[in-house]
């Protein structure tokens, strides 16, 4: 038994349990461990979380359960993602889906990602046929084909795919699809496509060839086959994993990033792996241009301060003659990611003030068949997070479906 376990309180109100966005029962979960009662344990977490054996691998738990334990107060907060680690990835590999009595009713899930795969799981569960849809070969979506394979083994999200297909989910590889083309084959759509379109910089020469996307790059980073000096632009998961993959590949890499290291949005043990692995960081510093000189690609960097307003907002100001060159070979941008509306096709939901689809809580837009979950819903966030809206949706579909 790992000790840590021991040194669990099992708070009746646990602070652990409210900071994750799937409600984790941790105490429940590390009762049933202490008593060598894992496959019980595995139950638990994988009927509120059927990603746990993945989440428990890429959270960030600094902010989430790790962050909140009680034990903070100490300084000796219980390392609960180490048990969970022990208890669901085995899981993974053996547990079966059992689907619920048909219900004669069908939902289509436009891509097979991690809210796509948990919705599926909750809706077979239920008895609702599923048909889900992807552009990719393969079941996975960001866990497949978005985060490095040092970090997170093929072999769980195989193991994913094997639970979906043996409980029937039928999947359809390759296709993309819009909402146009599959509403009215099904009885509801789920949509979970993700944040699949990159951001760019919006400076002048980003359009270079040695300028790429992270997204583009960590699908299939063997293709870039990069080399020399690479220049990672970003502060989020994405840049930390793209900086770590191009020093894999042997270049030499530089994050650069506009605020600093306080205020990246990366989860910080992955920040300090990528130190850990070589990678070097330039902060409070951001591109402004791209061009070439001498035949060598170049960024024209400028320093940046960041500056607290009276409300208490941060923000980050780009300083005026602060130019700098800096050589490179090829730019990764990591400056976030947005959703693909066009996935509508030629149907038109409502949208709020900010420009995005309207919901209603459960995910419902204007169509009241049609559903959204991940990070098509909520923007660029975790896996956990995903699941968790994916659990709601499915708790408005299988309302709508009666």
């Amino acid at each position: 038994m790992n000790p840590e376990a021991s040194r669990c309180l099992l708070c009746k109100n646990a602070r652990c349990s409210a900071a994750c966005p799937v409600h984790t029962d941790v105490p429940a979960a590390m009762k049933l461990y202490r008593e060598g009662r894992l496959e019980e344990a595995a139950t638990l977490l994988f009927e509120n979380n059927p990603l746990s054996g993945i989440t428990c691998q890429v959270c960030d738990w600094d902010r989430l359960c790790y962050g909140h334990c009680v034990l903070n107060a100490k300084k000796i907060p219980v390392r609960w993602y180490e048990i969970e680690n022990e208890i669901s990835v085995p899981y993974l590999s053996t547990v079966r889906v059992i689907p619920g009595e048909p219900t004669g009713k069908t939902v289509a899930i436009i891509g097979a990602g991690p809210a796509g795969i948990a919705a599926a799981v909750f809706l077979r569960k239920a008895g609702v046929a599923v048909r889900m849809y992807d552009e990719h070969e393969r079941i996975g979506g960001v866990l497949r084909y978005g985060i490095p394979e040092f970090r997170l083994d093929r072999v769980h999200i195989d193991h994913l795919e094997r639970i979906l297909l043996d409980c029937g989910v039928e999947f359809i590889p390759s296709c993309k699809v819009t909402l146009e083309d599959v509403r009215g084959t099904a009885d509801a759509v789920l949509i979970a496509t993700g944040a699949g379109l990159a951001r760019k910089m919006r400076i002048p020469g980003e359009d270079s060839p040695s300028v790429i996307s992270a997204l583009a790059y960590l699908e299939h980073p063997e293709r870039f086959r990069l080399s020399g000096k690479v220049i990672v632009v970003g502060g989020g998961n994405v840049a930390m994993d793209a900086s770590r993959t191009a020093v894999r590949q042997g270049c030499d890499t530089t994050v650069f990033y506009r605020k600093t290291f306080a205020n990246m949005p990366a989860n910080t043990r992955e920040v300090e792996e990528a130190k850990e692995d070589g990678v070097a960081f330039q902060t409070l510093q951001v591109p402004v241009e791209v061009k070439v000189k001498g035949g060598r690609s170049i960024a024209i960097v400028r320093n940046c301060e960041n500056v607290t307003t009276p409300d208490g907002t941060l923000v980050t100001r780009i300083l005026d003659g602060t130019d700098h060159e800096v050589e490179f070979d090829n730019m990764i941008v990591a400056v976030s990611e947005k959703v693909d509306y066009s996935l509508f096709g030629g149907l038109e939901p409502e949208l709020d003030e900010g420009g995005w689809v309207k919901v209603n809580g459960v995910g419902q837009t204007s169509f009241p068949d049609v559903f959204l979950a991940g990070d098509f819903l909520l923007g660029p966030k975790t896996v956990v997070q995903a699941v968790q809206s994916a659990k709601t949706a499915v708790q408005g579909i299988t309302e709508f479906l009666k």
